[in-house]
């Protein structure tokens, strides 16, 4: 169920809102998430934010915390909160704001392929994550390339602190779209 807004509240409503209407702002802003709920709804409660963007950083703040712990069930958090984001080149994607941010995607048949192969590639490679960037206008085989490099190149503690870059990154374009 998408319970992204079409428009974020004012941020010092955060503080008397209730628990689902936060739980709303962090869906709208990073995906449809429990585990992010877990994580992060008592901070939206507790800290009196002067923007989102405090929010935001405040929140990928919380997520490097869980990508530097030693401690396996913070992994396992921090991974099911990264795999909110469908993956790239999903026909059936449920946030809204998903939706429109992957129309930019569209390719042809071989393309898509190539895009669902690369994908396949990389959850193997990095098993328990999702291939997570800002796309921000860039080509599919832009998206592909960096795809590529990520997978040679790349390790699952950088893969995890990537991806927490794009959520955040992602997030930020979001609220300037929504307020």
């Amino acid at each position: 169920m998408d319970t992204s807004l079409s428009r974020l509240p004012p941020i010092w409503e955060l503080q008397i809102s209730w628990e689902a209407e936060r739980a709303a702002v962090l869906d709208t802003l990073f995906e449809p998430s429990v585990p992010l709920h877990t994580l992060s709804l008592n901070l939206l409660l507790n800290e009196p934010f002067t923007s989102y963007n405090d929010l935001i950083a405040a929140v990928g703040a919380q997520l490097t915390e869980l990508s530097e712990s030693s401690s396996p069930s913070d992994k396992q958090l921090l991974d099911q909160i990264l795999c909110a984001h469908p993956r790239l080149g999903a026909k059936k994607v449920e946030s809204a704001q998903s939706q429109y941010e992957q129309a930019q995607l569209q390719g042809g048949g071989q393309e898509a392929a190539q895009l669902m192969s690369l994908n396949d590639e990389y959850e193997k490679k990095f098993p328990g994550l999702r291939y997570v960037t800002f796309v921000n206008g860039r080509s599919r085989q832009t998206i592909m390339e960096d795809m590529r490099a990520r997978i040679t190149g790349s390790d699952t503690q950088s893969e995890r602190a990537a991806a927490i870059k794009a959520m955040c990154e992602i997030a930020t374009d979001r609220e300037r779209k929504l307020s």
